[in-house]
């Protein structure tokens, strides 16, 4: 695999993050209206999402970092798209996209396969509730509700973040435009 990266990688890795970022910011509203509906654990249910612009970033272009820096990208764009979190979301884009590296740079970036990508999103999601331990006082929550938060969000970082992310991937594959990115010569 060649590590460096082309102009087209760096294009293509600047797109996700925009598209992403509003992804993300539509998901807060749906979070919202779930949550006014089912209580506190809609976060976790539905947090798998926000970790899935990393991982379908890193499985179309597979280099380094690839994972971390949509991560970024997408807290950034959000900020200016005027996101009310502000600039937090660069710590949180930070820790959910080192989250979502851990996999892929164990692997040194050379295996992208389902239970990688499943990893990627499960690493991503302990990262964020470890981040959210101290953000939001974790430690002040009961024992229970701490651990059914945790195991929804590993499962949901698996399932809308890993899986979720490599399905769109897959889809966008298949239009041509991922043409000249390292998945194609990959496989």
């Amino acid at each position: 695999m060649n590590m460096k990266w082309t102009t087209r990688e760096t294009v293509f890795l600047a797109m996700i993050g925009v598209v992403f970022a509003f992804l993300y910011l539509a998901w807060v509203q749906l979070w919202l209206a779930v949550q006014a509906v089912t209580g506190p654990l809609a976060m976790d249910v539905l947090f798998g999402f926000w970790f899935s612009g990393s991982i379908f970033a890193a499985y179309l272009i597979r280099k380094p970092f690839a994972s971390f820096l949509a991560a970024m990208l997408a807290s950034f764009i959000q900020i200016l798209a005027g996101n009310p979190a502000g600039a937090v979301l660069l710590l949180t884009g930070l820790v959910q996209g080192a989250g979502s590296e851990v996999p892929l740079a164990a692997f040194r970036w050379r295996r992208y396969s389902v239970p990688v990508l499943l990893a990627a999103g499960a690493v991503a999601a302990v990262f964020s509730f470890i981040y959210n331990w101290f953000r939001f006082s974790y430690w002040e929550l009961e024992a229970g509700l701490l651990i059914a938060m945790l195991v929804i969000r590993v499962a949901s970082g698996m399932l809308l973040g890993g899986l979720l992310g490599k399905l769109l991937a897959d889809a966008v594959r298949k239009t041509g435009v991922t043409q000249g990115l390292e998945i194609e010569r990959a496989e």
